[in-house]
């Protein structure tokens, strides 16, 4: 369910571990500079990449299932079309381990179903 209230809001701002799928090594992109701003801000990122050895100086991840120890928050980077699957990763994490708490979306990006 969309958190729609400042309450809800501020709850999400006081997680404190946010995989981050989709993180990019490419200064200049969203996907780089917003994990980079959250870790200079005291954030625990995780980079999520299969296609990167190293984001922010944190070795990456190939996948969710991938992220080592308790994540509070999934933040995705990618396409709308992949939401769903992204979803359902994170959904199984939080059964299995009981964490990933809640999934943030990039502006733009949906999946009303997910």
């Amino acid at each position: 369910m969309p958190v729609t209230d400042d309450a809800g809001l501020r709850a999400l701002l006081d997680l404190d571990r946010i995989a981050v799928i989709g993180c990019s090594s490419t200064p200049g992109k969203e996907a780089h500079e917003i994990p980079a701003y959250l870790q200079r801000h005291g954030y625990d990122v995780v980079p999520v990449n299969p296609y990167a050895d190293e984001v922010l100086g944190v070795e990456a991840v190939d996948a969710l299932a991938d992220v080592e120890g308790e994540i509070d928050l999934v933040n995705v980077f990618r396409p709308s079309e992949e939401v769903a699957g992204i979803v359902d990763e994170a959904i199984e994490r939080h059964e299995s381990r009981g964490d990933a708490e809640a999934i943030w979306l990039q502006l733009g990006i949906r999946d009303d179903e997910a």
